[in-house]
């Protein structure tokens, strides 16, 4: 469109890479048979995933020491200069638009709903059902009525719910709550929540930038090189949120999910401090075996010479001060 940014289309959204491509429609259908008849099976070992116990009670006397905690997922608790956020809200049984199928939760949330504190924002990246849960949005709105921040095209699908706190924003625009800004970043991923939908709506991260901490939440994505124009402007961070699972088969995944090497690209790039893991262990959603990602991850880093202490690998429920 004559004068509207490169990632917008006459009906929606694209990525910017030029080398991006989506896989073609037969190989999806046969990772999706493979997938169904995989469910049906059920012989998958699922892993011992570690988790801690967290009633909750420490988040909701904290004033304003900052804190993350992994619920599960791309679920983060973030407890920044007195301002509790969400990323990614789920909590329901299974990502899915029906309660009677689709992947179903491994493990229960590290922190149950009942025991959040306040809820004040809560950031969405996109709308795949493993990242905008209907239910969870809806108790939250209910509950806490947080200001939902979402990236193009989502507000209207909030609206037919009946919530109407949401700002929505494009790549790069930003949205200050008490004293945090938090700014839409670009990502490598696409959009749609049924066949007829696809890329309406944008996608991207999330920067959170405190009186003297940042950190990046990076939703869904690929490894591309935009990450360096994120840490550029926005950076540096001291904690990059990165997926580091659903990377297998390589023809499906490759574009847009990074695998754990590739999600220590994405935090050198944005010239992050301390890496957390996320996006593991929670929903089986590709092939690779559910134990790897961490193993992975983990190996990758001291091949790059990066301390333990630097790269978290949170049990479900653990909170950590930064």
């Amino acid at each position: 469109m004559l004068g509207a940014p490169p990632h917008h289309r006459q009906h929606g959204f694209a990525n910017t890479n030029a080398a991006f491509e989506r896989p073609g429609f037969w190989t999806i259908q046969a990772f999706r048979a493979r997938r169904i008849w995989a469910a049906l099976a059920n012989t998958r070992p699922i892993p011992n995933v570690p988790r801690v116990a967290n009633d909750g009670r420490a988040l909701r006397d904290n004033g304003d020491a900052p804190t993350l905690t992994w619920i599960g997922h791309a679920t983060m608790l973030i407890q920044l200069d007195g301002v509790n956020v969400l990323t990614d809200p789920h909590f329901s049984e299974r990502a899915s638009p029906v309660s009677f199928a689709g992947p179903r939760r491994l493990n229960p949330p590290g922190l149950a709903f009942e025991a959040l504190p306040r809820i004040d924002v809560v950031v969405i990246s996109h709308d795949h059902y493993d990242h905008l849960d209907r239910p969870s949005v809806q108790q939250l709105a209910a509950t806490h009525r947080p200001l939902f921040l979402v990236p193009l095209g989502l507000k209207a699908w909030f609206a037919s719910l009946g919530i109407e706190r949401v700002t929505e924003l494009d790549w790069w625009q930003s949205q200050r709550v008490g004293a945090v800004a938090f700014t839409l970043t670009p990502v490598q991923h696409w959009s749609a929540r049924t066949p007829f939908d696809t890329d309406r709506r944008l996608w991207g991260g999330w920067a959170l930038a405190g009186r003297e901490r940042r950190l990046f939440f990076g939703g869904d994505t690929g490894y591309y090189d935009g990450f360096r124009e994120v840490g550029a402007r926005l950076g540096p961070f001291d904690l990059a949120m990165v997926s580091i699972s659903a990377y297998e088969p390589r023809a499906i995944m490759g574009m847009t999910h990074t695998t754990p090497e590739e999600a220590l690209r994405v935090f050198t790039d944005v010239r992050a401090r301390t890496f957390v893991a996320m996006h593991w262990g929670t929903f089986d959603l590709a092939d690779e075996p559910l134990d790897e990602p961490p193993r992975r991850l983990r190996a990758a880093a001291r091949a790059m010479d990066l301390a333990d202490e630097r790269v978290w690998i949170l049990a479900h429920g653990e909170t950590r001060g930064f």
